[in-house]
């Protein structure tokens, strides 16, 4: 069941974003550094109601933030749509480790694309560690198309793609 996050859920969910931060570290990826994100994200997250999760007999396995925002840095990039344009962001799209690679992801990404839908988005736009190559062939295997690279203000070490999908 998708839904949105409550007030009480900050804690684990801060738990499922830090066991995924360890994940990727552990398997060469260094996109979240160590206590990235942290509970103060998640609880503005929560609190601003753009917290949605994927809930299974209970178990809350797959998180994403849908929001607005868009970093500063985005302002550089030469999106596909234009700047008046209404954009949808994805942010912290994370699945427990041990249920990675069941689709959950997936799953939770057709629930972001239809709320894009539903809420008259123009687009949805993202940025995924460069070097993370599995969130890469992701997004590029359900259309999202790279757009651009960034350095982010809070990881100035590495590269982000910048990526954007049109929704009809």
């Amino acid at each position: 069941m998708f839904r949105q996050a409550q007030i009480a859920e900050i804690d684990y969910l801060t738990d499922l974003v830090q066991e995924c931060g360890a994940f990727m570290r552990a398997n060469g990826v260094d996109q979240w550094l160590e206590g990235y994100p942290d509970r103060n994200y998640i609880k503005q997250d929560v609190e601003e109601g753009t917290v949605f999760v994927f809930e299974d007999q209970g178990l809350i396995k797959t998180m994403v933030v849908l929001n607005e925002k868009q970093d500063p840095e985005y302002q550089d990039i030469e999106w596909i749509t234009p700047v008046s344009s209404k954009n949808l962001v994805v942010h912290r799209l994370a699945t427990l480790p041990e249920f990675q690679g069941q689709g959950l992801g997936s799953r939770m990404m057709d629930f972001a694309e239809r709320f894009a839908k539903e809420h008259q988005y123009d687009s949805i736009r993202l940025d995924t560690f460069s070097k993370n190559q599995n969130n890469l062939k992701f997004y590029e295997k359900r259309g999202y198309q790279k757009v651009g690279r960034t350095y982010l203000s809070y990881r100035d070490d590495a590269d982000y793609l910048c990526m954007e999908k049109i929704i009809l």
